[in-house]
C-alpha cells in the first residue's frame, strides 16, 4: 500500500523524524530529541504538530445548520459566527461514528474536522445524508497546529489579530498576505491554535515557526501522550460505534436544546438510545488510571478487580511525562469507577496494581479570556 503524505513530509525528513504508517499516511512520530523531551517542551514552551492528515471539510447551503443538526446532537443553530464546537456523528444504536470539531463561518457555511481514519467513510456519509447541501474537500489545505503557554506570544508576532481568540473561538486572517483560518484549538490541554493553510504555503509557515526560539516540532508519540495526560478520548479507542457518549463520559457534548425537553430535542440518529442511557445509566464508565510502579500497560489489556475478575479493559496508556509515570484510561464496570478504587491491570499474566483517578491527569489550560 502506498502511503499518502504531507505537504510537510519534506520538512520532517529534514529535521530527521522516525516516519511511521498512521490513517493512511506516513507521519513523523518523534524527532531526535524524543517523544517525552517533545512532550514536556509543548507543557512549557510551544510545540509545532503537522495534523495535515486530517480531513478538512466545508458545508454550505440554505438551511445548513439544521441539516447537519439531524446528524450530530448540538446546537448548530444558536452557534455564533466564528463559533466552534465539539460534536459526535452518532449512528442509530447510539454510538458515534467519529467525532470532529464544526465551526460556523456564517450563516450558510460550516467547516469541519474529522479524524484522519474516519475521513472517507465521513466524507460518504455526510454525503449521503446531505443532499441538498454542497460539500466540499479542502484537500488543497494542511493543518498545522502550534500548542503551548507560548503559543499566544508566537502568534502575536505571526498574526496580532488571531491572538485575542479564546477557546473553541476562530477567524480568517492572512499571514505574510497569505489568506488562512485561524482557530483556538488543539487536542493537548494547552492554550494553542490551529492554522489551516494553502498547502503550497504550509512548509513556509512552518519553517517560520520553527525559526523562533520556542517553537519544536512535535511527532505523533507526544501529541498522544499530551491528549491522553488531558483525558482527551481518541476515535477507535475511547470511542468507536459501539461506545456511545453516555458511557465515555461526554454528555457534555450534547446540547441542552437537544436533550429530552430542549427546544430542538433528539432529531439525530440513536437520540432515543441515548437518551434512555442518560436516564439509566450506563453500566461502563470511562476513567483514568495511574499506574503503580514503573511497569508500563498497554491498549487491549484487562482491567481486574482485586479478586482477579475482569471488570474493563484498558483504551489508551502511556508514560505521562508530565505526571511523572504510566497512566491510562480505561472502560470498566459503573459501580468500580469512583476515584480511589483499587484495581488491577493483567500484563501477560502479572498484575499490576492501578488506582482510579479523576481526569485530566494534569490541569487543562485552555485560554477562556
Amino acid at each position: 500500500m502506498t502511503l499518502l503524505t504531507t505537504p510537510l513530509d519534506t520538512l520532517h525528513r529534514e529535521l530527521g523524524a522516525k516516519m511511521v504508517p498512521f490513517a493512511g499516511y506516513d507521519m513523523p512520530v518523534q524527532y531526535p530529541t524524543g517523544i517525552i523531551q517533545e512532550h514536556l517542551h509543548t507543557r512549557r514552551a510551544a510545540g509545532l504538530f503537522d495534523v495535515s492528515h486530517m480531513g478538512q471539510l466545508l458545508v454550505e447551503g440554505p438551511g445548513a445548520a439544521a441539516a447537519l443538526e439531524r446528524l450530530v446532537p448540538v446546537d448548530l443553530q444558536g452557534l455564533d459566527q466564528n463559533g466552534m464546537t465539539y460534536a459526535l456523528l452518532t449512528n442509530e444504536q447510539g454510538g458515534v461514528l467519529d467525532d470532529l470539531i464544526i465551526t460556523r463561518w456564517d450563516e450558510q457555511r460550516f467547516f469541519l474536522v474529522v479524524n484522519a481514519g474516519c475521513k472517507q467513510q465521513d466524507i460518504a456519509y455526510l454525503r449521503a445524508h446531505l443532499a441538498d447541501q454542497q460539500l466540499t474537500v479542502l484537500a488543497d489545505h494542511a493543518l498545522l497546529a502550534l500548542q503551548g503557554p507560548a503559543a499566544r506570544e508566537v502568534m502575536r508576532e505571526l498574526c496580532p489579530e488571531a491572538a485575542g481568540l479564546v477557546f473553541m473561538q476562530g477567524c480568517p486572517a492572512a499571514v505574510d498576505g497569505v489568506p488562512v483560518y485561524i482557530s483556538c484549538s488543539g487536542y493537548t490541554g494547552e492554550d494553542g491554535f490551529e492554522i489551516s493553510v494553502p498547502a503550497a504555503q504550509a512548509a513556509p509557515l512552518a519553517r517560520r515557526l520553527l525559526a523562533l526560539e520556542v517553537v519544536q516540532p512535535i511527532g505523533l508519540g507526544a501529541r498522544d501522550s499530551l491528549r491522553l495526560e488531558a483525558g482527551l478520548c481518541l476515535y477507535g479507542h475511547e470511542l468507536s460505534e459501539a461506545i456511545d457518549p453516555v458511557q465515555a463520559g461526554l454528555l457534555w457534548s450534547i446540547g441542552k436544546v437537544r436533550r429530552p425537553g430542549g427546544e430542538r430535542a433528539g432529531g439525530f440518529p440513536g437520540a432515543q438510545l441515548i437518551f434512555q442511557r442518560m436516564s439509566d445509566g450506563s453500566p461502563l464508565r470511562r476513567v483514568g488510571l495511574v499506574v503503580e510502579g514503573k511497569r508500563p500497560v498497554r491498549d487491549g489489556q484487562a482491567v481486574l478487580d482485586l479478586q482477579g475478575a475482569q471488570v474493563g479493559s484498558v483504551t489508551s496508556a502511556c508514560y505521562g511525562a508530565s505526571v511523572g509515570g504510566p497512566v491510562a484510561m480505561a472502560y470498566v464496570e459503573r459501580d468500580l469507577g469512583e476515584p480511589g478504587t483499587r484495581l488491577q491491570v493483567d500484563v501477560r499474566g502479572r498484575q499490576v496494581p492501578v488506582v482510579v483517578t479523576r481526569m485530566p491527569f494534569i490541569p487543562q489550560r485552555y485560554f477562556r479570556g
